[in-house]
């Protein structure tokens, strides 16, 4: 039995040994097509040619090796279209803005700057603001879109927003906006976000008829808020809002889910702290700027594709990422707004933006998806 096994084993290796031989042939092949494409100034990619090719080779499988060979000579397809962009040196016009960006940021991150963000005094916004810089003059938005708005219009160079939670998930509004203006992601950070009661001094447990906050507070402490059976639910712009609500009313009967620095900034009690569902609890907020800047130590990138509605059309995308070994940290998806049935993928991929894989991920951007947007490299604080 075992002789038979090391027989089957040996087998192996010397198909194995051929298709490594067959391999190295047809990527010297794929090298002389790349001359021939950049001779004749033609497109690395031909999908015509793909599917065509991939249809012939899937009815001269056998049957129940159809599947498998569809998929094989579909990553096959995409090593050749790796290896053919490395001899024809042809750049996207992604890349081009890329090392453009890499080679004329400052190597500083600038340490004070006007920005905007959504909010007032207290809101957990400012606090990523002051992580971000070190004495920032802050512009308060009444809305997501005010800070796009505050860019695009000149008022101040960056803005700051909430990307998603490690319990309620991502912002979805963020992600809608995204679609809408174009801007880059520089930076971003981890906050710590601890919910707490506020009431206003005297105010007992059994006295609250109403509680205001953000829907994402309320997400967040989805367990601490069942124990309140006929309390009126009330969402507001944040939580520091919220707060400023309760210190401003004439009621005795308010709490708010806040921060405990706006239970000090609005001089209110904490009935109940810490009520968030998980202590694990953290918002991802990232700075954003209308012009794209790279500063040393990136090693996040966010990109946003639109990628056709059928069959495999992701899968191809994925494939160009295990291929070269890049490390795809979130995937998410939105419907695009006045297309039927038509999406933006927001990718998140892990590496340095000075590796080989990296660079060779980015000069084929234009030709994984039918629209693509760059958002930016960056570094996250934590």
């Amino acid at each position: 039995m075992v002789n038979k096994l090391d027989d089957l084993r040996l087998e192996i290796d010397e198909i194995d040994d051929s298709i490594v031989d067959l391999l190295a042939k047809r990527m010297k092949v794929s090298e002389k097509i790349a001359e021939s494409k950049r001779e004749n100034n033609l497109p690395i990619l031909d999908r015509t040619r793909e599917r065509e090719k991939l249809m012939e080779l899937s009815k001269k499988a056998e049957p129940e090796m159809e599947a498998y060979t569809r998929i094989l000579y579909s990553l096959l397809f995409d090593m050749s279209k790796e290896h053919q962009h490395k001899q024809t040196k042809k750049q996207s016009l992604v890349y081009e803005s890329f090392k453009t960006a890499l080679e004329n940021t400052v190597n500083e991150f600038p340490k004070n700057e006007t920005i905007a963000c959504q909010g007032i005094e207290g809101a957990y916004a400012q606090m990523a603001s002051d992580k971000f810089f070190d004495v920032p003059c802050i512009l308060y938005m009444k809305s997501f879109e005010g800070v796009f708005a505050a860019i695009e219009n000149g008022l101040c160079k960056y803005g700051v927003l909430p990307l998603e939670n490690s319990t309620a998930g991502s912002v979805n509004k963020i992600y809608d906006l995204m679609m809408k203006y174009n801007f880059h992601i520089v930076r971003c950070a981890r906050i710590k976000i601890d919910h707490n009661l506020l009431v206003k001094e005297g105010t007992k447990l059994e006295d609250i008829k109403e509680i205001v906050s953000h829907e994402q507070a309320f997400l967040q402490c989805s367990e601490y808020m069942k124990k309140f059976k006929n309390i009126k639910i009330t969402i507001c712009e944040n939580t520091a809002v919220a707060a400023k609500m309760v210190r401003e009313s004439e009621r005795n009967d308010l709490a708010a889910l806040s921060s405990y620095t706006c239970a000090e900034l609005y001089e209110l009690d904490i009935l109940a702290s810490s009520v968030q569902n998980s202590e694990n609890n953290y918002t991802k907020f990232i700075c954003i700027s209308k012009d794209l800047e790279i500063y040393p130590g990136a090693d996040k990138t966010s990109l946003m594709m639109v990628i056709p509605n059928k069959p495999g059309a992701l899968y191809k995308v994925l494939s160009r990422f295990f291929v070269l070994g890049i490390n795809l940290i979130k995937l998410e998806s939105r419907p695009i707004k006045d297309r039927d049935f038509e999406y933006m993928f927001y990718f998140d991929v892990d590496g340095s933006v000075y590796s080989e894989s990296f660079n060779t991920l980015i000069s084929e951007l234009d030709d994984l998806s039918e629209e693509v947007r760059y958002l930016g490299s960056y570094m996250e604080l934590i």
